[in-house]
């Protein structure tokens, strides 16, 4: 044990500082070490997590290209003809194709790195050989053609479906006869090839060579790069014979050789070329080192490392690839993603920031006596500011630790040097906020100043100056980012000022109303002057009275409900922007077409499959020639009562259905006075073209339009004088080519309709694109009417039941999934994911702003109580006092929130584009830009006023259980 060290009397022993400070004030230790946590954990984990999407999308853009493009290619010709046969076959033999892959490996660069289960090397013929064997699949009674292709790691990539692998006897020579070979599965379907079939390739002055099929074989990866880098290898293909569209078709297919047969070639007129394929391996590629990847595969391609293996394999040796294309393409998407992100993450990071200032000086105006007194009583500035900031720093430090810690384990993927900084940064500011703003306010001792109420007082002519100084920044910020927008930031990787726009708008918001807090103040308390009970009264004097560091909240509460809104409205915007992209593709919430026409009965046996609501039939002819010229319009015959009531409910072009009624019209635009039909169709031969149609003496031909009250049934008269045009609606850029003036219409069966544009619409849901006509079905032949598209609307539809139902094969679009198609690439999710992380962050951080504030000012309001209860105030009463002293201000950051993140989305709408961030689909349809998300924009704010009339209810509940002793003695700690 050690010895008991007794204290001489009269001897004074100080209390250790931070030990008595963390005795005495626990709870703000807790609630210092929670906000330091949670705000180290999310600065830690946001550029882990961006780090991930960026890495995960550029596996995702290699591996979604095709193998033949992103694999490196080395290709070398045959050895000279001059050179001895033996040579020239040594050169194709396994050996020494297996030296030369070793040193293409070798020039592989990091971070570059090679699949080497998925690179292969091998021999091929480039010069595709007919084989005039029967039994083979002639198309068009042309005979198939195929290459011969020995590539190393056959055993190891296919197995045999039926027979066996294909081997070499002996040492095979240009001049041997006959070799072993096998086919894929697919080749041997198409091209009917069994087991035992022998294919006579054509020679080179010299006999065929026969080759014997010894196995059929199933790839084990078919989508791997050993397949994929030539499909040929695997599936065939049906080619044509000539540009002719007429052309005759045949087969083209691969006969798979050993490797030690590949000499056989020689002997053929195949022109066999030597041939060594890089697979890319991008799975441990981290995508900040794409710059030093695209110099690996420019090295490759076209640097050092190609002549290197240029003289370690042929000096005539060709290396091709896309990869660079690839990593380029990518590198655009993350440029135009990032500045978004930067919005985002900055965003967040600035409101994070400021409520951690505002902890600080909340905790330095809650202890300004306790510090006054010390600075009174001698304490220099420099003590006093290094014991604050080891009592901050023993609780600040550890919890940042601990942050650092989970974000490394929630996220272990990324760079850690980042996170590192990120969570140390954070550590920094909590350990700082406390101490400087202590010594920035007790520069000199005094005891007591006087009161600076919020009404009362006047801004110094620095804070002016900074204010201005923010003001103009802010500007600067909008005007900048509205000028040049998020889009236009590609390689730059995000300007901080412009990312910080939304940031800048919320504070210069919080700085007006600061300023503007005593008017509405002042003018209610002469409101509430004649009226009758103290509690409104003292409430708005308590409000009135407050000290001006107690609006420091405002900055936060403001700062941070506009975060959340700006990150509601941006996805809020990319939901609407996909939604109305797959509208317009599907037309409605599903889409079943088929271009040859849909069977009879489609429509009703499809209403019935669950899930749909309605259905609308619609005749699609892309070969509608206006003026009877080349150019073609896409022409939709509708019913148009039906299909009016899709538009409206899709909300696509919704137009009055009797506009594009055919019984509507007369040749002067004018209503029929006796409401029958007339339509402009006739008859290019003037023959009769349809029932129910009988040709003119003038050649005119009548339909079936819809019947009049007295039952006659309007024919669609000739494009002459007496036939009425059939109105249409029409795009704009129809409408701007062919005016509102009538015009014939060639169909694609060779019958005429004249037409006049009647509504002009953007869209509309028969016709994805951004030219188009629509007309009544009922004025045009009946050939053009049959159904060939179905627009349904429901939820929960099935795409194979929708199939099914309307039978055949037609092809089916579903809302849902389309919509869900564009979220494709990693990037987006990745982004959109934190963007909904920063509207949580936003109103997280809002609601910590206020219960900061709240709980600052709880001792006082206690203390106030209890003195308030010895005067006879009633419980009820002080609830409604703390209520109403806490409102004002809360209602001022709610309201003031909820108008600047909407003056915030409005001011810098015009330059965020969210199409990149919205719309993975390469030429998908539609832009997308901000809207403002009620959700986001008032969610919050109402959370705030519920959390200010909670707390304040709970303060005064809890109040009126204790005693009042307490409270009023003399000394009593706050």
């Amino acid at each position: 044990m050690r010895p008991h060290r007794r204290t001489p009397l009269g001897t004074r022993v100080p209390a250790p500082w931070v030990r008595t400070r963390l005795r005495v004030a626990p709870g703000v230790a807790v609630g210092l070490a929670l906000l330091v946590a949670v705000t180290a954990f999310l600065a830690a984990v946001c550029p882990r997590v961006v780090d991930r999407a960026e890495d995960a999308g550029l596996r995702r853009a290699v591996a979604d290209a095709e193998a033949r493009r992103t694999t490196v290619q080395v290709a070398a010709p045959q050895l000279n003809p001059g050179f001895s046969p033996e040579r020239r076959e040594a050169a194709l033999r396994p050996g020494t194709l297996r030296r030369q892959y070793a040193a293409v490996l070798g020039e592989v660069r990091r971070p570059l790195a090679a699949d080497r289960a998925q690179s292969s090397y091998g021999v091929r013929t480039a010069t595709p050989l007919a084989v005039p064997d029967a039994g083979l699949a002639r198309p068009d009674n042309v005979p198939p053609r195929v290459v011969l292709a020995a590539q190393n790691g056959l055993a190891g990539h296919a197995r045999p479906r039926s027979g066996r692998l294909p081997r070499a006897t002996g040492t095979v020579t240009a001049t041997t006869r006959a070799v072993e070979a096998a086919v894929t599965t697919e080749t041997a379907e198409h091209l009917r090839i069994e087991v035992g079939s022998v294919i006579h390739v054509p020679g080179a002055d010299r006999a065929p060579l026969a080759v014997r099929v010894t196995g059929i074989l199933a790839p084990r990866q078919p989508e791997g790069a050993y397949w994929e880098a030539q499909p040929l290898l695997r599936s065939p293909s049906l080619v044509r014979d000539g540009n002719s569209p007429a052309a005759p078709t045949y087969w083209l297919g691969a006969l798979l050789l050993p490797p030690q047969a590949a000499p056989a070639m020689l002997g053929t007129s195949g022109n066999p070329v030597r041939y060594w394929q890089v697979a890319p391996d991008t799975t441990r590629t981290p995508a900040h080192a794409l710059p030093e990847l695209r110099s690996a595969v420019a090295t490759l391609e076209s640097g050092p490392g190609h002549g290197r293996i240029r003289d370690a394999v042929d000096p005539d040796a060709v290396t091709e690839t896309d990869l660079d294309t690839v990593l380029d393409d990518y590198e655009d998407l993350r440029s135009r993603i990032a500045p978004l992100v930067s919005v985002a993450a900055l965003g967040t990071g600035a409101v994070a920031l400021v409520v951690l200032l505002m902890a600080g000086g909340l905790a330095a105006d809650r202890r300004r006596a306790e510090l006054g007194l010390l600075r009174a009583r001698g304490a220099s500035l420099p003590g006093l500011a290094g014991r604050l900031l080891a009592e901050t720093a023993v609780v600040a430090v550890p919890a940042g630790a601990l942050g650092l810690a989970a974000a490394l384990w929630a996220v272990p993927h990324g760079r850690s040097a980042y996170a590192v900084a990120a969570a140390g940064t954070v550590t920094l500011l909590a350990c700082l906020a406390l101490p400087v703003r202590a010594a920035a306010r007790h520069r000199t001792a005094h005891l007591h100043t006087g009161r600076e109420d919020v009404v009362s007082a006047r801004p110094s002519r620095r804070r002016t100056v900074a204010e201005l100084t923010l003001l103009v920044l802010a500007a600067g910020a909008v005007e900048a980012l509205r000028r040049r927008g998020t889009s236009e930031g590609a390689g730059t990787r995000g300007d901080a000022l412009v990312s910080l726009a939304p940031v800048l708008v919320a504070v210069i918001a919080a700085l007006v109303l600061v300023r503007l807090h005593p008017l509405p103040l002042r003018l209610l308390t002469r409101a509430t002057d004649r009226l009758r009970g103290a509690v409104v009264s003292l409430a708005l004097a308590r409000t009135s009275r407050t000290s001006v560091s107690a609006v420091l909240p405002l900055l936060a509460l403001l700062t941070a409900l506009t975060t959340a809104a700006f990150g509601g409205s941006v996805t809020a915007g990319i939901g609407a922007a996909r939604d109305h992209a797959a509208l317009l593709t599907t037309g409605a919430d599903a889409r079943v077409e088929s271009t040859s026409g849909l069977r009879a009965g489609a429509a009703e046996r499809v209403r019935g499959v669950p899930g749909v609501e309605e259905v609308t039939t619609a005749a699609l002819t892309l070969e509608a020639k206006p003026h009877d010229g080349p150019e073609s319009v896409p022409l939709a015959a509708v019913s148009p009562d039906a299909y009016a009531r899709l538009a409206d409910r899709v909300h696509l072009g919704a137009f009055p259905a009797r506009t594009l009624t055919a019984a509507t019209t007369t040749p002067d635009g004018s209503a029929r006075p006796d409401g029958s039909s007339g339509s402009g169709r006739s008859s290019g031969s003037g023959r009769s073209s349809g029932p129910g149609r009988s040709s003119g003496p003038d050649g005119s031909s009548g339909s079936g339009g819809s019947a009049g009250p007295d039952g006659a049934s309007g024919s669609g008269g000739s494009a002459g004088s007496g036939a009425a045009p059939l109105p249409a609606l029409a795009s704009s850029a129809v409408a701007h080519r062919y005016g509102t003036a009538p015009f014939p219409v060639r169909l694609a069966d060779g019958a005429h309709v004249t037409v006049r544009i009647a509504l002009v619409r953007e869209s509309t849901p028969a016709v994805t694109g951004t030219e188009f006509l629509v007309v009544d079905r009922s004025g045009l032949p009946s050939a053009a009417t049959h159904p060939t598209t179905l627009l349904v609307t429901g939820s929960d539809l099935d795409a194979a039941a929708l199939r099914r139902a309307a039978g055949g094969s037609p092809g089916v679009t579903v809302r849902a999934q389309e919509r869900a198609a564009y979220a494709h690439s990693p990037l987006q999710t990745g982004a959109e994911h934190l963007y909904t992380a920063a509207v949580a962050a936003g109103a997280g951080y809002a609601l910590l702003a206020l219960l900061l504030a709240l709980v600052r000012a709880a001792p006082e309001r206690v203390a106030l109580l209890a003195r308030l209860r010895t005067m006879g105030l009633t419980r009820a009463q002080g609830r409604r006092l703390l209520i109403l002293e806490s409102l004002p201000q809360a209602l001022l950051a709610a309201a003031g929130g909820t108008l600047t993140g909407w003056a915030a989305v409005r001011l810098l709408s015009p330059g965020i584009d969210l199409t990149t961030l919205a719309l993975a689909t390469p030429g998908a349809a539609g832009v997308g830009h901000l809207r403002t998300d009620p959700v986001s924009l008032l969610l919050p704010a109402l959370a705030v006023l519920l959390l200010t009339v909670a707390v304040a209810a709970v303060q005064a509940w809890v109040t009126g259980r204790r005693g009042s002793v307490r409270e009023l003695r003399v000394g009593e700690r706050t």
